[in-house]
């Protein structure tokens, strides 16, 4: 594991990163939240993972890649093959940046964590996220805490999460949801998390 949260690496010491990361083998978890590495930072990241076939976990919080970051990771999540966690908390994405990342997890056969808190997808983003999940069958864990997807975005999902089976864990605190939507989210992720028991 790499932590490098909080150092002021920009996007110019992201691409450096990038560079080591093309032909290393043993790296599996990378931190670079709070870096201000922007859509330039992940482009040059998103590059690497072309090449890397260990890294597992990417961290990216706080790093106004913005929906333009997003699409840059978006493309390469549909040919990677190793990670399973990415974490994009307030990177203010947008509902273009969440339509991106939808498109690629209709592809994606590996992430089984997507960390979306805080980037104001509101309902149109989790329209085209519902949209993925009807596709998806790896993701268990969604988080889309404070995004102000209200409960026009919320019916979105519940809609997305009856065709999909994999899904056992979706946060949405702090969305302004109305509570029989919420139930019916509930109910949902319930029924994956039994069926994955069984």
């Amino acid at each position: 594991m790499l932590n490098l949260e909080d150092n002021g690496i920009g996007s110019v010491g992201a691409q450096y990163l990038a560079d080591g990361l093309r032909h290393n083998i043993t790296l599996t978890t990378l931190n670079l939240g709070i870096n201000s590495i922007r859509a330039v930072g992940a482009q040059h990241l998103a590059d690497a993972l072309r090449h890397n076939t260990t890294l597992t976990t990417l961290g990216l919080e706080h790093n106004q890649i913005r929906d333009a970051g997003a699409q840059h990771l978006a493309v390469v999540l549909q040919q990677n093959t190793t990670l399973t966690t990415l974490v994009l908390e307030y990177n203010y994405i947008g509902a273009v940046g969440a339509q991106h990342l939808a498109n690629a997890l209709r592809h994606n056969r590996t992430l089984t964590t997507l960390n979306l808190r805080g980037n104001d997808i509101r309902a149109v983003g989790a329209q085209y996220l519902a949209d993925a999940l009807r596709y998806n069958t790896t993701l268990t864990t969604l988080n889309l805490r404070y995004n102000q997807i209200g409960s026009v975005g919320a019916q979105y999902l519940a809609d997305g999460l009856r065709h999909n089976t994999t899904l056992t864990t979706l946060i949405l605190q702090c969305n302004q949801l109305e509570a029989n939507i919420e139930r019916e989210i509930n109910e949902y992720v319930a029924r994956n998390e039994r069926e994955s028991k069984s």
